[in-house]
């Protein structure tokens, strides 16, 4: 969420908090290496600058897009749009906005360990200038996402495309960074074992997710919907992570990391925003930790050779592989390769050369009868994996 560069604070005189759950949050009396959930009330480029340099796994950004409105906005029944006009979204110029983003994107990148990420979301005014500052800076830009917004504000003058969607940068610290983190193979099985793209198709914050206050106006007027804030977190954090989140606003992050068990920190400027996001996020309650374990994927699985199923007795020499459909048979030998008449190699290559193909992953092409049905050696290496993280144990 976005924080103000002013002073000005907007203490709602009551926040309606719609959870349930226990929690809180207090700002330390020195910062240190052990700063975990708090929200820090000041400026963010000062507050950031406080960190420990290489202390966060995460950051999420949302600053103030610099909307450059134009006056009122009205509907067609002469109503008043509800619109970002906060002392917080005014900027002098393009200068004083570069500046800006210039300051706070290299003081969030000292903070980032080196394997670290950063996701920063923004629309057209500002998206573009926010990408090349960060390019500038060295970041390495992995992807851009879409959010296309299920239910946006319509274009009430009819002189332009609704905008129905916002961009977030998804962003290495640098082009040396190659082991950070991206959750690919929960994200595709919770897609239909489908890849996950970088179009999201998700409602803006509304109903009761949304924090009003008293009067029934909304706390902060570009709060984000958790859903989105649950799938950045998912994709490139793990349960323990810490996320910083310099434009905290009313704490969406906070609450969406304590709720998936990820350590936060926020800053932000505006005290009622502050207090706000305190409250709401102490009604969070953590899911089980069972239920937010990053899941195992097959680069962090030790490696196990087919010869180490020969070597631990689940497979014999002499015993014979086929396929599904029993069309193909090899031979086990000894030193774990496979022989099909004279032709000798590992279980891809043979695999490959009895269907006539290029390629072919052996471990779920052949299989080995095991009390009376055919098992794919993939199963009995899982086995062996399974058995070494118990030795570890």
């Amino acid at each position: 969420m976005r924080t103000l560069r002013a002073g000005a604070s907007r203490l709602p005189a009551q926040i309606q908090v719609l959870r349930t759950g226990a929690g809180g949050t207090t700002r330390p009396a020195a910062i240190g290496p052990a700063l975990r959930d708090v929200i820090l009330v000041g400026d963010c480029v000062a507050e950031m600058e406080k960190l420990p340099a290489a202390s966060v796994d995460l950051v999420f950004a949302d600053p103030p897009y610099n909307l450059q409105l134009e006056g009122a906005l009205s509907r067609p029944d002469q109503s008043l749009v509800d619109a970002v006009d906060d002392d917080w979204d005014k900027f002098a110029g393009f200068a004083e906005y570069d500046a800006f983003t210039r300051a706070w994107l290299a003081a969030a990148r000292r903070a980032m360990k080196p394997n670290a990420t950063l996701v920063v979301i923004g629309s057209y005014h500002n998206i573009f200038r926010v990408g090349a500052i960060l390019q500038d800076l060295g970041f390495w830009i992995l992807n851009d996402i879409v959010w296309r917004k299920a239910n946006p504000m319509p274009n009430f003058r009819g002189r332009r495309f609704t905008n129905a969607h916002e961009t977030m940068i998804w962003a290495a610290r640098g082009p040396e960074a190659k082991r950070y983190t991206f959750n690919y193979e929960a994200l595709k099985a919770g897609n239909d074992d489908c890849q996950a793209r970088s179009d999201w198709f998700l409602p803006l914050c509304t109903g009761p997710e949304r924090l009003k206050d008293a009067s029934g106006r909304k706390t902060h007027p570009t709060q984000k919907p958790e859903a989105l804030l649950a799938r950045v977190l998912v994709a490139a954090s793990n349960a323990g992570d810490l996320v910083l989140d310099p434009f905290f606003g009313t704490g969406t992050t906070g609450a969406v990391a304590r709720r998936l068990r990820r350590a936060y920190i926020g800053i932000e400027r505006d005290p009622g925003y502050a207090e706000a996001a305190r409250l709401r996020i102490a009604s969070v309650e953590p899911l089980a930790e069972e239920t937010v374990a990053t899941a195992p994927t097959r680069r962090s699985e030790p490696r196990v050779a087919f010869a180490s199923l020969i070597e631990s007795g689940r497979i014999e020499p002499g015993e014979r592989l086929v396929d599904l459909r029993s069309r193909h048979s090899a031979l086990v030998r000894a030193d774990g390769m496979l022989a099909v008449g004279p032709a000798i190699g590992s279980i891809h290559k043979i695999g490959a050369l009895v269907q006539g193909l290029p390629a072919c992953n052996g471990w779920t092409f052949w299989h080995i009868v095991r009390e009376g049905r055919l098992t794919a050696i993939d199963d009995l290496r899982a086995d062996v994996r399974a058995s070494l993280r118990g030795a570890a144990e």
